[in-house]
């Protein structure tokens, strides 16, 4: 994965869409909407621009923002107690977890986690989940 750069930049000249992007996530994430076109239509922004900026803009005083960690993990036991495991030891806190039915040897999973609480870089913990031993693929979700 390249590696990212982050900035902390003031609202005040940043474009428009980023604090509107902002926006939705606030509602989606207070459960003032429940689906991403509500949130996107209230904030007076597209779903494509929405999608487009949700994983990338962050409000640095909220430290509450999620992100979705996308697995595939062979159909091992402890596999998932594993990945689990490894998102924690990384301070993240985990909201959801889906997993689809095992096919040809592999499930996937996925992890919403809070990341406010992390003690590293959402990178480096991805990075060490994937030299887990049951873990084929792993990325950050879209």
């Amino acid at each position: 994965m390249p590696d990212r750069r982050f900035l902390l930049v003031d609202a005040d000249v940043l474009p428009e869409v980023f604090l509107k992007v902002l926006q939705a996530k606030e509602l989606l994430a207070s459960g003032a909407v429940t689906n991403i076109s509500t949130a996107a239509r209230q904030a007076g922004i597209s779903r494509s621009a929405f999608y487009k900026y949700k994983d990338t803009v962050f409000d640095a005083e909220a430290g509450r923002e999620s992100i979705t960690v996308v697995a595939t993990l062979l159909d091992k036991t402890g596999a998932l107690q594993a990945l689990l495991s490894g998102i924690s030891a990384a301070g993240a806190s985990i909201v959801t977890i889906t997993q689809s039915r095992p096919e040809n040897g592999a499930a996937q999973v996925e992890v919403t986690v809070r990341t406010g609480t992390m003690q590293m870089p959402v990178e480096e913990m991805l990075t060490r989940l994937s030299h887990q031993p049951c873990v084929v693929e792993i990325h950050r979700g879209a």
